[in-house]
């Protein structure tokens, strides 16, 4: 499958056509997340517009295609709910200049630090908290101002069409690819949802409700109505309001036109976060989570793309344009974003190679916003539902499930410390960071195992020990262990052909024998150093008496 990606080079045909393709398949997915992060759908369309567009221009790899993604809206809706949306706009700049920095210093290429094992971990972790975070859309307003989940008829009703919309998704790519099965699963549980929404006894619908299914302005609306209740209640100091009370405040609570993106400090709509050393210490560790988030996802993509292109894309000017479009974003108000792996999968597959496909595919979205906003906004959340659920069974790695007792049992314990970690603490960033630390302890343990040395005896006077292993901190107890000062010859050789000095604990520990051989008036020579080795030793125990020989040996095998 991935060669016959590859196959296909790059042409403006191809281009526009993956790019139109890759369009429809953004609205339904930008629409969720938005719903994930706790903002109006359209600061997801919009944000999927300037992160796309940008990063298609500036960044490192033509023919990826980044937008508001799931990854970052985990992040999103905790700032979101503890502090408002207000500091949403500078925490997502600030993420912009983080990304613009990694990659003005070149640590793009720190991706290859990321084991494989922390990359499934990140995959199956971010799968299960986009899952969970779907819950959310099974509730509704109660009349006490409380959202609960939906009972009885809308509940079934739910759950029906969310079984039908991936139903749909999964089955029609089968019969025809003329349309992307996401956005013919949305029309479709659209219609049927209008059907319901006009015919269902009106015991179905929900007390206080207009509709039995749910669209994203239903839940929309509902979640401010739970908040201002909320507030009233923390503003009168009560337990909790009166039924006329909760009725009076739900009333006052208005849907609201969305309007062209502007600049997010010109918009009427929000309330601007003070200019203060407090907000830098609150969006801080948001926005360093956004940026490190932002840039694994698109850097992970971004070498997945170059596996099925056989091409190479560049990680540095990624990260610099990744950061740049997020910038930009969060000047008009958007939620940020990244490079999307089912998107850019899509890109390839229809033949996208060239930067003017995610132009394309950016610029559609923008038209299909502006022309059909209204409609957008009329979507059930049971498709919604239904996308994400399939994003969640897409994008966990099932091999994971009967590889585990295969592989070993270091790597699972990785997986499974990253995914529970990110499930927790909702923290993808800490919880790659956490796995390439616990995968980098574990290495150097079994490492540390590997010091050994050959013994063997030149005349009575002369011993060499011959060493096998890298030697570095986690090694030295063992490297120490081999020798005896005391009973050895006069002489004694260190045979380096087979092992390697790598950090000063190995040289602090060669000064320390160096120093228990000169204890007992003998002579430690140094042989088979390689140039490198012999400069960090020359160069950092010039006080210590060692002699190291210029002596190399070289093992010559005849091919046939």
């Amino acid at each position: 499958m991935l060669a016959f990606f590859s196959k296909h080079k790059e042409s403006v045909k191809d281009d526009v056509l993956s790019g139109l393709t890759v369009s429809l398949a953004l609205v339904p997915e930008a629409v969720a997340f938005s719903i994930v992060a706790g903002v109006p759908p359209t600061v997801g369309l919009y944000s999927s517009f300037f992160i796309g567009l940008v990063s298609s221009l500036l960044g490192g790899r033509p023919g990826m295609i980044s937008g508001a993604t799931g990854a970052m809206a985990v992040v999103i809706v905790s700032l979101v709910y503890l502090h408002g949306i207000q500091y949403l706009f500078p925490a997502v700049i600030l993420c912009g200049l983080f990304q613009v920095i990694v990659g003005l210093l070149r640590m793009g290429k720190l991706i290859r630090l990321v084991p494989h094992s922390v990359m499934l971990g990140f995959v199956n972790g971010l799968a299960i908290v986009i899952g969970l975070a779907q819950i959310a859309s099974f509730k509704t307003l109660h009349p006490d101002g409380v959202m609960g989940f939906l009972q009885g008829g809308p509940m079934a009703v739910m759950i029906g069409l969310v079984a039908f919309t991936m139903v749909v998704i999964a089955v029609l790519p089968k019969l025809t690819k003329a349309i992307p099965s996401s956005l013919a699963a949305i029309i479709a549980v659209t219609v049927i949802s209008v059907g319901i929404n006009n015919y269902a006894p009106e015991s179905w619908t929900p007390a206080g409700q207009t509709n039995v299914v749910q669209t994203v302005d239903d839940l929309m609306m509902n979640n401010l109505k739970a908040k201002a209740v909320q507030n009233a209640a923390l503003e009168a100091q009560v337990p909790e309001l009166s039924q006329s009370q909760i009725d009076s405040t739900i009333a006052t609570v208005k849907p609201s036109k969305e309007p062209l993106p502007m600049l997010f400090f010109m918009d009427s709509r929000y309330v601007l976060a003070p200019f203060t050393w407090q907000t830098l210490m609150i969006i801080l560790p948001f926005s360093l989570i956004l940026a490190g988030v932002g840039l694994i996802e698109s850097l992970m993509t971004l070498t997945l793309i170059d596996e099925i292109t056989e091409t190479r894309g560049s990680g540095n000017r990624e990260c610099i344009g990744q950061g740049a479009a997020n910038i930009l974003c969060g000047l008009f108000g958007g939620m940020g974003g990244c490079a999307m792996i089912g998107q850019s999968l899509i890109n390839v597959n229809s033949g996208g190679r060239g930067r003017l496909s995610g132009v394309v595919g950016a610029v559609g979205l923008m038209v299909l916003v502006v022309l059909l906003n209204p409609v957008i906004s009329m979507v059930p959340m049971a498709a919604l539902v239904g996308v994400m659920l399939m994003v969640v069974i897409g994008t966990f790695e099932w091999s994971t499930l009967h590889t585990w007792n295969k592989i070993p049992k270091s790597d699972v314990l990785v997986m499974v410390l990253v995914a529970g970690y990110t499930v927790m603490f909702h923290n993808l960033a800490i919880a790659v960071l956490l796995g390439i630390i616990v995968q980098a302890l574990i290495f150097a343990w079994h490492h540390a195992t590997h010091m050994m040395a050959d013994i063997h005896f030149e005349n009575d006077d002369k011993k060499t020990y011959q060493l096998h292993g890298p030697l570095f901190f986690a090694s030295v107890s063992s490297f120490r262990e081999l020798f005896d000062p005391v009973n050895d010859p006069p002489i004694v050789v260190i045979d380096f052909y087979f092992t390697r000095i790598y950090d000063q604990s190995a040289i602090e520990a060669i000064d320390k024998i160096a120093e228990r051989y000169q204890a007992e008036g003998k002579c430690l020579h140094l042989r088979n150093l390689t140039p490198d080795c012999k400069r960090l030793i020359e160069r950092m125990s010039p006080h210590t008496k060692i002699e190291i020989s210029d002596e190399r040996h070289y093992h010559i095998t005849n091919m046939i």
